[in-house]
């Protein structure tokens, strides 16, 4: 059907003319040869055209050519649903629902990259059915500050966890003929003040902490598009930032795909043409109203542009690499005639939904072996709280989704443990009883009108007469928690939860914790309840998956893919007290936000254990309902040249009486460095699945660049010798074996 379109529109515009396939059309060609021939085709108008929207979420193409729109669509959970061509408002579709994959927090508490490709393979797949070209995620910037509302569609604290399952996920997209749009660069760290946000972020920090997944897409990963954020970076906009886009993307990086703008975030047209920016999306500038003709013309990148063009003011080779961008972006996707037709909530899909949901499940504690649920001892168990019912998809800021259903926690509860035990629930607590976003709702009616003391009576009473207590509390993604646009208030749970939590262990101690949310929260009771699991937005299956790890059928193997600080004090970008930073202005005079990162490369775990500071739970920290016995970690040599190779080997073996997987976790330290250098950081990690009894190696390669640290001096990556140490464990609080070596 995509190759009969393709000619009818290139027949009806004569470039048919002869009976030779033009190149840009022969996808046997080398790409950039077919990229040139489309460019030396175009007028200068085609030209300008291709590189802004022609709606909320395409671009033209180049119809005279047969050169196909380019549409995108929000990502990063699923395929949202379509709103009308120039307003947000629904277009009132029926059959643009989804299926709505976890939160990609919980991708990344699974530290199972071949998860991570299968969540790529599986949206990817949903996108080609409905026909989009680019997919708006992932997110990979750094969780700095827990209070950040979109951390829920990050990867966590650390650079190299969150670049080696950000990786699967780009492959798993792109494989299927859809672009990934890696967002949003560089350091868009908090959603207060987005849009006015200067980090003042030393060179140090930016090139270790910061910059590292964005680095890999673009050189690893080939990521076909990146998104510049809403934030400025040195006093100018992220999207068109020439430093951040020019000088290190597209110069140091050697970046060859496209930048895309966020939704509205390009503020004038010198920047935009000068500061590497390729494509213009979302923008509302002076006279663009809503429905008027040829309005996306007044985009930044459209007809000022042209003028420009026409009267000298700008070159046309700065014009002709932002078109190079834009066709090889658009022959990879929507010109790409081998691309799979795709599917639509399958089976497949549902079932890829909750392995990764139950996957990414952390079990933090499990004192009493109240876990995994028992119905031969626990007869009766009380489900409490108002994240047991309420459905999570819709909300959030642009990741909220449409989804063809949803399974709350306590219908997934139900399902597995209704015939076996007798399920009570009390909600608890009245938090956010809306469902809506953006014209999308739950269908659900979550008012009620009781007293708080009438919903903690009837709360009490249930945990009083049950064998097992189950809370499933935590955020939502409501504004000020896990949502875009706003960060929250403060650091504890909302709606009274601590108190009701601990009102709860007083009531019954049998009791286990089910926090749902995307980012850290106060935990004040946790040295009291016996058991806490860290769930999160589990998407279509959630409610599955939360089941299928409380009853044991899933063993628990997922991770903290981030510090749970016991207080916020304990977060450097608040001990240090530079959030949210200080106002002041642009050098246009609008408002700016200073906000120093005084941290520098002192980021979640580096953070506490520089300072001795003891967290709720530390970074990599997950129980299973086995035990895992680590031996001594062995290296096949003590000396390593310069730009030589080491491999380290430690065998695991599961000590337990049940199946289940373990994440080795590898830590390097350097014993002696010129520069101040964290305790130890992660460089390595392997998640290994074992039988009872049996014994697996988990085998790492040691490379230099493992060793390195950025020195700000001779702006450059260097590896000092000397001695390093290798800390193998279970954590980063729990390291159960050390080798040492020299770096020559």
């Amino acid at each position: 059907m995509k190759t009969v379109l393709l000619s009818v529109l290139m027949l009806l515009s004569g470039v048919y003319a002869s009976s030779q396939t033009p190149v840009y059309m022969d996808e046997s060609r080398p790409l950039d040869e077919r990229v040139e021939d489309a460019l030396s085709r175009m007028t200068l108008k085609e030209k300008v055209a291709i590189i802004h929207a022609q709606s909320k979420f395409s671009s033209p193409g180049v119809p005279r050519l047969g050169i196909p729109e380019l549409w995108c669509t929000d990502g990063p959970h699923g395929v949202r649903p379509e709103v009308m061509w120039d307003e947000w408002e629904q277009a009132g579709w029926t059959n643009d629902s989804c299926t709505a994959y976890p939160a990609l927090i919980c991708l990344s508490a699974s530290w199972d990259p071949e998860l991570s490709y299968l969540y790529g393979k599986s949206i990817a797949e949903e996108a080609c059915f409905r026909n989009k070209d680019v997919l708006l995620g992932p997110g990979v910037n750094i969780f700095r500050t827990p209070l950040c509302g979109r951390n829920f569609e990050y990867f966590g604290e650390d650079p190299f966890l969150t670049t080696e399952m950000s990786l699967p996920y780009i492959k798993g997209v792109q494989d299927n003929g859809v672009a990934v749009c890696v967002k949003h660069f560089a350091l868009n760290n908090n959603e207060l003040n987005r849009h006015t946000s200067n980090p003042v972020v030393d060179d140090r920090a930016l090139h270790e902490i910061y910059f590292p997944a964005f680095k890999a897409a673009a050189t690893r990963g080939d990521a076909w598009s990146f998104m510049g954020g809403y934030n400025l970076f040195r006093g100018e906009h992220a999207s068109y930032n020439p430093y951040l886009m020019n000088e290190v993307l597209k110069g140091e990086w050697n970046y060859g795909g496209a930048v895309i703008s966020d939704w509205g975030a390009v503020h004038d047209t010198p920047s935009a043409v000068n500061g590497g920016l390729d494509m213009e999306f979302g923008s509302w500038t002076d006279g663009l109203k809503a429905g008027q003709k040829n309005a996306y013309d007044n985009y930044w990148l459209a007809n000022n542009y042209l003028v420009g063009l026409q009267d000298g003011t700008y070159g046309e080779d700065v014009l002709n690499d932002k078109v190079r961008r834009v066709l090889k972006l658009t022959m990879r996707t929507a010109m790409n005639r081998n691309r799979p037709w795709g599917e639509m909530v399958s089976d497949a899909h549902r079932q890829s939904c909750r392995q990764i949901g139950a996957g990414g499940i952390v079990l933090l504690k499990n004192d009493k072996g109240l876990l995994p649920v028992n119905p031969a001892k626990h007869r009766k168990i009380a489900i409490i709280g108002e994240n047991a019912i309420k459905m999570m998809v819709v909300g959030g800021g642009s990741s909220s989704l449409k989804a063809k259903y949803e399974i709350t926690p306590l219908e997934g509860l139900k399902a597995r443990f209704g015939k076996v035990a007798d399920i009570v629930y009390a909600r608890g607590y009245v938090g956010d009883v809306s469902g809506e976003y953006n014209g999308v709702t739950t269908g659900q009616d979550l008012t009620d009108s009781r007293s708080k003391e009438e919903l903690l009576a009837e709360a009490v009473g249930c945990a009083k007469s049950a064998d097992l207590v189950i809370f499933i509390g935590g955020l939502n993604k409501s504004p000020h928690q896990d949502s875009e646009d706003t960060d929250r208030l403060d650091y504890n749970l909302p709606y009274g939860q601590n108190e009701l939590i601990e009102t709860l262990y007083d009531a019954n101690p049998n009791l286990v914790v089910v926090n749902v949310a995307g980012t850290g929260v106060a935990m004040p009771w946790a040295k009291k309840v016996p058991a806490i699991v860290q769930a999160w937005y589990g998407g279509s299956e959630a409610g599955n998956a939360i089941a299928d790890v409380l009853s044991g059928d899933v063993n628990p193997s997922g991770k903290m893919p981030y510090t749970l600080y016991a207080t916020l004090d304990q977060c450097g970008a608040h001990r240090l007290g530079d959030y949210p930073g200080t106002k002041t202005t642009d050098r246009f005079g609008n408002e700016m936000w200073d906000i120093p990162y005084k941290e520098g490369i002192y980021v979640g775990y580096r953070f506490t254990e520089k300072n001795n500071l003891k967290p709720t739970f530390p970074f990599g920290h997950g129980l299973s309902y086995t035990t895992f016995g680590y031996g001594k970690a062995v290296l096949d040599k003590t000396e390593m040249e310069k730009d030589g190779t080491l491999k380290l080997t430690v065998p695991v073996t599961n000590t337990g009486s049940v199946a289940g997987k373990e994440v080795v976790q590898l830590y390097v330290r350097d014993v002696k460095s010129s520069l101040d250098r964290p305790v130890k950081e992660l460089k390595g990690f392997s998640k290994l699945e074992i039988a009872p009894g049996a014994t697996a190696i988990a085998e790492f390669e040691i490379t230099s660049d493992m060793l390195s640290f950025y020195n700000p001096a001779s702006k450059s990556w260097e590896a000092e010798p000397g001695t390093f140490e290798l800390l193998v464990g279970s954590s980063s609080a729990d390291i159960r074996s050390k080798a040492k070596f020299t770096l020559k």
